[in-house]
């Protein structure tokens, strides 16, 4: 799993072993280690995030901060998404 980004307890990253078809562009977010029932967020075209689901219960403020990282790094985890998956399908 491709760490993207740390939050304080919190990280950020892909599963390497994504669905076929490929979903569109999206991120998880789950405190302390990658898990099953992790935070779900789509990243659009324009680069702003969608709460997909949020399994991992990070609490509202929490996750409204991450997500606002999540858009200002949203370039870099394009590139990083499709230099992993070498494809990309956004959300909207």
């Amino acid at each position: 799993m491709p760490q993207l980004l740390r939050i304080g307890p919190y990280i950020i990253y892909f599963w390497s072993n994504e669905c076929i078809p490929l979903e569109p562009i999206h991120v998880h977010v789950t405190e302390g280690y990658p898990s099953g029932d992790a935070t779900k967020i789509w990243i659009t075209q324009s680069g702003k995030t969608v709460l997909c689901n949020n399994n991992s219960g990070i609490p509202k403020h929490l996750l409204k901060r991450i997500m606002r990282v999540i858009e200002a790094n949203s370039e870099s985890i394009i590139n990083s998404w499709t230099e992993h998956f070498e494809e990309i399908r956004f959300f909207c």
